[in-house]
């Protein structure tokens, strides 16, 4: 499976890209906010990539970052959710977004993406609400990829695994950091994140990073 290209624009067009890499054109799909942040032709540009298989095609949707992808794939477990309302869904919210209006049970930020309907939104809420925090642990331990790094290409007839950074063990001091950052990234200020993530510590001292910011949100937003 092709889970990374990284390699030269050739065009980009309204609703994909094509990659050159090493001479073969990749076709990525992607959102309107990723394509947004794709360089112009020309340019070096590395996806993390999601390959959906069907009897009569093969498709590969990019992603910029791991959260962005693991939010498509979670996204398209949903039922009524295919690959291009995940993808309206990532273009108008955002990984970070859709991390915030999961955990915070607001279907109405859903609803906003083009062809997602008020029962639908609420289905993605109520079904993805307790993998929020896991998703937004891993934005605080993983970075997007990098486009230098060359020589980690996936060449086309090459059938290993790709390669992904393995989240690092946390610490209690590095969970509590991590859970800042991601609730930072949600929007919530310093102050109130701090106090809700070291009170969530005090209660569970030895708390991985999911398991705070889990906590952090139930003192935040209580239900």
């Amino acid at each position: 499976m092709i889970g990374r290209i990284a390699g030269r624009v050739e065009y980009k067009a309204d609703d994909h890209v094509l990659v050159d890499v090493r001479g073969v054109g990749y076709v990525v799909y992607c959102s309107d906010r990723t394509l947004a942040q794709v360089p112009g032709p020309g340019e070096a540009v590395a996806l993390f990539t999601d390959l959906l298989v069907r009897e009569d095609i093969l498709q590969l949707f990019g992603f910029l970052s791991l959260v962005e992808k693991e939010w498509h794939r979670l996204l398209m477990s949903v039922q009524g959710i295919g690959a291009k309302a995940s993808l309206a869904i990532l273009g108008t919210l955002g990984p970070d977004g859709v991390s915030r209006a999961i955990a915070l049970g607001d279907w109405n930020a859903v609803k906003a993406a083009k062809g997602i309907g008020p029962k639908t939104a609420q289905r993605v809420v109520i079904e993805l609400k307790d993998k929020a925090p896991t998703i937004m642990a891993m934005g605080a331990q993983v970075s997007a990829p990098s486009p230098a790094a060359q020589d980690e290409v996936l060449d086309p007839g090459d059938t290993a695994a790709p390669r992904t950074p393995a989240p690092r063990p946390a610490t209690s001091q590095t969970a509590q950091a991590e859970a800042l950052s991601a609730l930072g990234h949600l929007g919530y200020g310093p102050g109130e994140a701090a106090s809700a993530v070291a009170e969530a510590a005090a209660s569970t001292p030895e708390a991985d990073t999911s398991t705070l910011i889990r906590a952090a949100l139930k003192l935040l937003a209580p239900a």
